[in-house]
């Protein structure tokens, strides 16, 4: 039987909750993940009047990335980024496109950083053609760039 915990969050931890919460959780991801990691402390009064600050403080640095998320999506939504790779005489690509190379190519032409793990690629792009790129700005506020991948060929003599 599988024994729940009570712990005080004191960062954030995708899909769990954000600093100052009270979650529960299997006693086994406390003892080998959240406390050992310091993401979580037990839930006594002190902890939780000693992290009330910090949960208004996380909120309130909250509410301005969504609004920076928003703005972003406005900048980036629907964008054209072009890419051109040497290629085979199929359109196999030699140099792939990934998620690094979208990140770059939008801050270089948007002036936008967007971190890479938020591109979701699942595997880099091989093949010339279109594809339709979502960025995960912020939890459920998404982008979609679309990136056109032209084939360089080069014909041999």
């Amino acid at each position: 039987m599988i024994q729940i915990r009570r712990l005080l969050l004191i960062t954030e931890v995708d899909h769990l909750g954000v600093p100052g919460d009270i979650v529960e959780v299997a006693d086994g991801y406390a003892r080998n993940y959240l406390l050992p990691q310091r993401r979580a402390v037990e839930p006594t009064e002190h902890n939780i009047a000693r992290y009330a600050k910090v949960k208004r403080e996380y909120e309130s640095k909250a509410a301005e990335r969504k609004e920076e998320a928003l703005r972003i999506r406005e900048e980036i939504n629907d964008r054209l980024l072009l890419f051109t790779r040497k290629a085979d005489n199929e359109g196999h690509l030699y140099g792939s496109v990934r998620a690094e190379d979208i990140a770059a190519l939008i801050e270089e032409e948007l002036k936008v950083t967007v971190e890479r793990t938020r591109i979701n690629l699942e595997r880099p792009i091989e093949t010339a053609g279109s594809y339709a790129i979502k960025i995960r700005l912020y939890e459920d506020i998404t982008a979609t760039v679309k990136v056109q991948v032209d084939a360089e060929t080069h014909s041999s003599p």
